[in-house]
């Protein structure tokens, strides 16, 4: 039987080899992969999520957590595939064009992936075009855009208008996040929600997610 409690424990503290031992040890009593992710992993984050909206946790703590979910997500990987297991969503995440800011993306994207959401994430200076063709490939519920600089949160705005003009926009759900960037921002680019932290942006994708 999967001691749950133990691989929780083990991802919230950010202890890697704990975390691939209780995920290993699991799969080695006959669990199922996705019940692996479902009952140890994806509670582990949002436990995490909770701490850090409390500020009992901090952007280190999360990272060493995400990281340390990584580790247990990657053995289950090619399990979850070979059975067919379906994510719970699919996130295309990117900061826009001419900003290399990404560590605010990176938490996001880990704490997306302890979420159970796949995600296909494309790195910094992402322009509109790349943005486009990544949704018109991956055909994903969500695009997350990040912008640290006042100075490229128009990228975003470009990209919005970029899904419009190639017929994607009504396709996906767009999100924005970033130090500089606000709900009225939001609003007046056309995305569809703002997320203040990665917390945040885990939990708005869940509620938006299609049924």
């Amino acid at each position: 039987m999967a001691d749950y409690e133990a691989l929780k424990t083990a991802v919230i503290s950010g202890k890697v080899a704990q975390v691939k031992e209780a995920t290993q040890k699991a799969l080695d009593a006959g669990t199922n992969p996705q019940e692996v992710l479902d009952q140890g992993l994806i509670p582990a984050m949002d436990i995490v999520g909770a701490k850090f909206s409390c500020h009992e946790f901090y952007i280190p703590e999360m990272l060493i957590a995400a990281r340390a979910m990584q580790a247990g997500i990657a053995i289950l990987k090619p399990l979850l595939a070979a059975q067919g297991g379906k994510p719970r969503g699919k996130v295309v995440i990117g900061t826009v064009k001419g900003d290399l800011h990404d560590i605010g993306k990176n938490l996001v994207s880990l704490m997306l992936q302890g979420g159970g959401f796949e995600v296909l994430d494309l790195g910094a200076d992402v322009k509109p075009e790349r943005f486009v063709d990544a949704v018109k490939t991956a055909q994903p519920h969500f695009v997350m855009m990040s912008a640290l600089l006042t100075t490229t949160m128009l990228a975003m705005k470009e990209t919005v208008e970029a899904l419009k003009a190639a017929g994607m926009r009504d396709k996906v759900k767009v999100a924005v996040g970033g130090a500089p960037v606000t709900q009225r921002f939001c609003d007046e680019i056309g995305a569809d929600f703002y997320a203040a932290n990665a917390t945040g942006a885990v939990t708005k994708a869940r509620e938006l997610l299609p049924v």
